[in-house]
């Protein structure tokens, strides 16, 4: 199978729904953020430690079953709601918000206690979680926007449930990829970097 179709030298693409958009679109800026962030989490994963007393490799499992999870986002953010499609979609359940909320709880009772703000950085592990956390936060930013703004006729509609869920596994996983950068720091031995006013 080609990786080049042809398709979208003119500027326009496909989404799961069958519209054609250009790439420019809202909605492809959306699943664009998505795919970004699942590519740091594949470098955040291939930077952290997998042997030894201190090993990350259980974040690595986490890291590639969320890299799963965010190709359901995307495709939930590739398709038009109300059309045929969206019906087929893998939902995202309040159940992969509880998994992050369990896997921060068993990090941060190894932590020491946060008493002041940290910088980015320390192991690369830690950075490319930093980095991935605010990916994650702009990806947020963009579906709120998205959701609110062109999927309501009404700004003050109720958000339907698996929007709803979406939104909050998104949000988890910014919070949960804070608690990865400083765990990263912590199992290899190196100290968050604090700020100094």
């Amino acid at each position: 199978m080609k990786v080049y179709t042809g398709g979208g030298d003119k500027g326009k693409t496909s989404l799961f729904s069958g519209e054609r958009v250009a790439k420019s679109h809202e909605r492809v800026d959306a699943y664009g953020d998505i795919d970004e962030l699942s590519s740091y989490l594949g470098a955040l994963a291939a930077s952290i430690p997998d042997s030894g007393p201190d090993s990350g490799q259980k974040i690595i499992e986490e890291l590639y079953q969320i890299q799963s999870d965010l190709l359901g986002v995307g495709a939930i953010l590739a398709t038009t709601p109300g059309s045929s499609s969206f019906g087929s979609l893998t939902k995202i359940g309040e159940e992969k918000s509880k998994a992050l909320e369990e896997a921060m709880d068993r990090m941060d009772a190894e932590l020491p206690p946060l008493k002041t703000f940290i910088l980015p950085g320390g192991h690369m592990s830690s950075a490319w979680a930093h980095i991935a956390r605010t990916v994650c936060r702009r990806a947020e930013r963009r579906m709120i926007g998205l959701f609110q703004e062109s999927d309501t006729a009404d700004r003050n509609a109720t958000v339907p449930e698996h929007v709803q869920n979406v939104l909050v596994y998104i949000n988890r996983l910014s919070d949960y990829l804070f608690i990865v950068a400083r765990y990263c720091n912590h199992i290899v031995g190196t100290e968050d970097v604090p700020w100094k006013k």
